[in-house]
């Protein structure tokens, strides 16, 4: 339900039709709609002549006037647009409705904050009791779309980066070793007249078209890899029909296999051309030793990537802790053996709340008749993400104040079986039942929350309250009978929030959603999903029944962004992990290849294979904890940004640095071991004669 000017403050226009006009969001005006490009193609198979046909919506007749593009999609879930008419409130707040607007040029956020806080204390002015320390927020576009996924996606980048970086080390030190068996050709060559810049520039040549084969290789399983990302993320990941491989993603894997070229080509090439001439072309000289400078850049190069992998293996490890605290949240209810369905009765057919109660009373009665179901309920919210309504409240006693000062409590009409079809238990007091109807004395239950921070002392059993401040002092007083356990509405990362339920015969919302305890001896909660749809329709063929899903499906979905973006960094972690691995047992091989001649003479001089194993580990373990104690800072520094992505755990949780440090030092150790046996059981003749 948008207003006129909607799609003109986006600054979008219809590829058929037009948006809505000035005077379609007063009152009176005639419902219209304008439909997304997907669900006119999937519903009206892109139907050009739909312009200025009838649709029911509602049971509502209305006008379809445009068809929207396919790249506009400002919600994930949003297939339609309606005018919403604008009609006088009979109370000011709670407040639900979002605002749109178009900075003017040269205008920047702090100057939209100054004019709305302007306009903010005339308001408050006029309406003391309602809009005291009330602030109008303002959010980027942008940052409304995909604010919350954006610190999750720059991570996952940053993780990338990291793989990347792990990986042209890894690369570097190949070229390094491989300059160093070459180093006599490039002496010969500079003696011949090459210049070192023509060396320098083959190298730089070799690595670059390494790393354009490489880019090549990655595009090809980057394209299969791009669906199987499609198919782990969740749905509620923006702009997802988006993502694919395009000329923008060509582009920059070109930039990227270019720069990684470079990258883990240029200190191979600087170093070959600084090759002394007379060292290299002794005759009697060693060749392929490389020499200490070498040495250092490969040790750096080692002890690189130990100190990132350690980065990624932490932020791993806090991702995975944070999401095994989440997966243990209790959401309040019990979601076994739970079907869960959307049901919206059209306003025009069920306009009185005697009709609407009806209705719900019959459906119930007719889905605890179905086979294999235990007790069904109906509710306005649903657990753990589903939050309909919040209110003031006031509590008896309580002397009038500013709205903002009372108490705001999700309230939530419900049928009597439904805290025993979710599962939540009764604490104190008893549950609604069919007694507590319109006529009768108005009753409510409340969450162990409210009970807590409004008597924290009694019992709130007999106590009263009331919906609404000082601004609706004739609000009925409702007696509190029941007090429940707390439910998870907001997210199971939200903290507990207080909850005020109301019988649905003294509160009937057309919206509600149904819950039916399905009996464990029938199988699987959604074969019951064909029965529940044919008692609605039986009732009404009319009223839409949607979103059919087990509340187990539900609060597994809750957890998509957060399950996607540790599986991907987990993965990342693990590649690091083994790169790096490789890495150090491949310079570690190499120098003891390198040192063949010096560990002979050490043998034949009386060393025994102990002390040359322990000679090997000593300066692996030494490399690789230097990466592991560079690591701990960097990760120190940078896990702080992760801290608005964790639940439960913080960024510098000393359990999970500590068992990274193990893994990785033991991970280190059993690579470092291969080349350290292979040193030990060198024969020093064999030694001696290579030389």
């Amino acid at each position: 339900m948008v207003t006129a000017k909607f799609f003109s403050t986006l600054g979008v226009k219809p590829v058929l039709g037009r948006t809505f006009l000035p005077q379609e969001d007063k009152p009176g005006s005639p419902p219209v709609v304008v439909l997304s490009h997907s669900l006119w193609q999937e519903r009206y198979g892109s139907d050009p002549n739909l312009i200025g046909q009838s649709i029911e919506l509602n049971a509502t007749g209305t006008t379809v006037i445009g068809i929207m593009p396919a790249n506009f999609l400002p919600g994930s879930e949003t297939r339609l647009w309606a005018n919403l008419v604008i009609k006088p409130p009979r109370h000011r707040g709670p407040y639900y409705l979002t605002g749109e607007a178009r900075l003017k040029p040269g205008a920047t956020m702090a100057d939209a904050r100054a004019d709305l806080d302007a306009i903010h204390r005339r308001i408050e002015a006029e309406n003391p009791l309602t809009n005291a320390h009330i602030a109008f927020q303002v959010t980027p576009l942008e940052d409304a779309i995909v604010g919350e996924v954006r610190p999750a996606l720059l991570l996952l980048l940053g993780a990338v980066t990291f793989v990347l970086l792990i990986a042209s080390a890894n690369v570097a030190h190949l070229f390094l070793a491989r300059a160093t068996v070459r180093e006599k050709e490039f002496s010969v060559r500079l003696a011949l007249g090459a210049s070192r810049s023509r060396l320098v520039l083959q190298l730089l040549t070799e690595s670059i078209l390494l790393a354009a084969v490489g880019g090549i290789f990655g595009l090809v399983i980057a394209k299969w890899g791009v669906r199987v990302l499609l198919a782990l993320s969740p749905s509620n990941l923006p702009r997802l029909h988006e993502i694919r491989m395009d000329g923008s993603v060509l582009g920059f894997t070109c930039v990227i296999a270019l720069t990684s070229g470079i990258l883990f080509g240029l200190s191979p090439a600087i170093q070959s051309g600084r090759a002394q001439l007379n060292e290299s072309l002794k005759e009697g000289g060693r060749t392929g030793s490389g020499g200490p400078r070498r040495s250092r850049a490969r040790n750096l190069l080692a002890v690189a990537e130990i100190a990132m992998s350690f980065v990624l293996l932490v932020g791993a490890g806090l991702m995975l802790k944070s999401f095994s605290r989440l997966e243990t949240v209790s959401p309040g209810i019990n979601p076994s053996d739970v079907l869960t369905a959307q049901i919206e009765l059209p306003s025009q057919t069920y306009r009185d709340d005697n009709k609407v109660g009806k209705f719900y009373q019959r459906l119930l009665v007719k889905v605890e008749a179905l086979p294999g179901a235990e007790s069904a309920g109906v509710g306005m919210s649903l657990p753990p993400n589903l939050l309909t309504v919040s209110d003031y409240f006031t509590v008896e006693g309580q002397r009038p104040v500013s709205e903002r000062e009372l108490g705001l409590a999700d309230v939530i009409s419900v049928s009597p079986d439904y805290f025993r079809a979710l599962g939540v238990p009764l604490l104190e007091g008893r549950l609604f039942n069919d007694q507590d109807r319109q006529d009768r004395p108005k009753v409510v239950i409340i969450n162990q929350t409210l009970a807590r921070r409004n008597w924290p002392n009694e019992s709130p059993i007999g106590k009263r309250l009331k919906l609404g401040g000082a601004e609706r002092p004739n609000n009925p007083w409702k007696e509190v009978v029941g007090v429940v356990g707390d439910v998870k509405y907001s997210g199971l990362e939200a903290p507990p929030e207080m909850v005020l339920y109301e019988p649905y015969l003294q509160s009937a919302w057309s919206s509600m959603y149904l819950v039916v305890r399905t009996s464990r001896k029938m199988g699987h909660p959604a074969d019951l999903s064909r029965s529940i749809a044919s008692a609605v329709w039986s009732l009404d063929k009319d009223v839409p029944v949607a979103d059919l899903r087990t509340m187990e499906q539900r609060l597994s979905d809750s957890l998509g962004l957060p399950r996607f973006r540790t599986v991907l960094l987990v993965t990342f972690a693990i590649i690091a992990l083994s790169l790096a691995v490789v890495g150090i047992y491949g310079i570690l091989s190499y120098s003891v290849t390198e040192r063949r001649h010096e560990i002979g003479i050490r043998v034949a001089l009386g060393a025994d294979h102990r002390r040359i194993l322990k000679l090997v580990i000593r300066q692996g373990m030494a490399l690789a904890l230097t990466g592991v104690a560079i690591g701990i800072a960097g990760a120190v520094i940078l896990t702080r940004f992760m801290s608005g992505l964790l639940y439960g755990v913080k960024p510098t949780d000393p359990l999970t640095f500590g068992a990274v440090a193990v893994i990785l030092t033991v991970v280190a150790l059993a690579a470092i071991t291969i080349p350290a046996r292979r040193a030990a059981k060198l024969d020093p003749m064999v030694a001696l004669r290579h030389e």
